[in-house]
């Protein structure tokens, strides 16, 4: 057989420890931080198909790095698994889907490879839903030695290669004010006034950003009571634009804002960002390979429509320092959107437990085009040092 056949056969052979593996993560939620079931049950499973895996990796406690071959000699090629979970709606996003199928594709490749020089990783990464931290581990050289890195993300409705996605940070911001009975609102500082005066500050500075930026935002926290002034409030914003280098701007306007809104009740202010996820640079090379592989899979990938709507993820920061993909296949949810209790029923389908196969087969026989064939790890890096290395910094 050839790699490939011998990929295809690997996954059908494991494939009832795949589709377990993502029926246990998808049947216990846990939110980014707390995931320490189901990088356990990866982990066991990777042991026990010969990997080594180095544990809170990155001083991440539910963050691993795992792998088999040669390190440093011959191709390096890297899959990323996610695994956490939405507040209050558990796997909407599908990530049980993901750590399956880049568990499938890692161990899958590493045993098609054994005896050759080269090595597959694959680096489970948590919180994408919050703090990304695959941020963290960017900025700590987690990825640097390896030649590509590699994902499946589900979709609701259509399989796509190339789509690219948003820089985004979180902003926190907490108003501190006086209580008062509200019969003598005078004599209180009225919290919950300076976040309403936030939100419509906000509202009026949206035009003033780049085109592709975004702002939406909710209130936390703003009162116990009608008839008590608000001693405390709190709000959160999602901030997205078209480049990384446009968020810090973008939060400047913030603070600014904020402060003008706590000095028109005289309240107190306290404002502060998340990691800043980067905007993605999908390498075409690899989106190229992963889609003819899907071909013979019997499954078509389309490129994404110009004025697709992107949202954010911290893989852009991967994007920047390595050549990567961010893949997607269809949940055939019956929606167009993610983050639905749809999405939600159909990462657990029989086409979910479909999609963690094919998803497997394609990412690792994508890897396998990457040890074969060296014009292609040429033609990747050229992509990556054209397009995504000039916005590194």
């Amino acid at each position: 057989m050839n790699l490939k056949e011998k990929i295809a056969s690997t996954v059908d052979r494991i494939a009832p420890e795949l589709i377990k593996l993502s029926h246990d993560v998808h049947d216990n939620p846990e939110l980014g931080m707390q995931e320490f079931k189901a990088c356990a049950w990866q982990v066991e499973l990777l042991r026990k198909h010969g990997f080594t895996v180095e544990e809170k990796f990155c001083g991440i406690e539910t963050a691993y790095k795992a792998w088999k071959g040669t390190p440093g000699k011959g191709p390096q090629i890297a899959f990323l698994a996610e695994y956490d979970a939405l507040a209050g709606m558990g796997h909407a996003c599908g990530h049980n889907t993901i750590c399956a199928s880049s568990c499938g594709a890692a161990i899958s490749l590493a045993e098609a490879l054994e005896g050759q020089e080269a090595c597959v990783f694959l680096f489970g990464t948590p919180a994408e839903e919050t703090l990304g931290c695959k941020v963290a581990m960017t900025d700590a050289g987690a990825f640097d030695h390896v030649d590509c890195a590699m994902m499946m993300h589900p979709a609701p409705d259509i399989n796509l290669v190339g789509r690219g996605g948003l820089a985004c940070t979180g902003v926190n911001v907490e108003f501190f004010g006086k209580a008062a009975h509200s019969s003598t609102p005078m004599k209180g500082i009225n919290a919950l006034a300076s976040t309403i005066a936030l939100f419509n500050a906000v509202n009026a500075q949206l035009h003033l950003w780049p085109n592709k930026s975004k702002c939406n935002g909710i209130i936390t926290a703003g009162g116990t009571a009608s008839n008590i002034i608000p001693d405390y409030s709190a709000c959160r914003f999602t901030l997205r634009a078209e480049r990384k280098n446009q968020i810090l701007p973008m939060y400047d306007d913030m603070v600014r804002l904020a402060n003008a809104a706590a000095a028109m009740t005289g309240a107190k202010v306290k404002i502060e960002h998340d990691t800043i996820m980067a905007e993605r640079y999908c390498n075409r090379v690899l989106d190229e390979a992963f889609a003819a592989n899907m071909e013979t899979l019997g499954e078509h990938c389309q490129w994404p429509d110009p004025k697709l709507m992107n949202g954010s993820s911290d893989i852009g920061n991967v994007s920047l320092v390595v050549p990567a993909i961010h893949v997607y296949l269809t949940l055939k949810a019956g929606v167009t959107s993610s983050h639905t209790p749809q999405m939600r029923e159909a990462a657990r389908s029989e086409r979910g437990d479909q999609v963690v196969l094919l998803a497997a087969k394609g990412l690792a026989m994508t890897g396998a085009d990457v040890f074969e064939k060296p014009e292609l790890r040429k033609a990747m890096r050229e992509e990556y040092e054209k397009t995504a290395l000039p916005n590194k910094c």
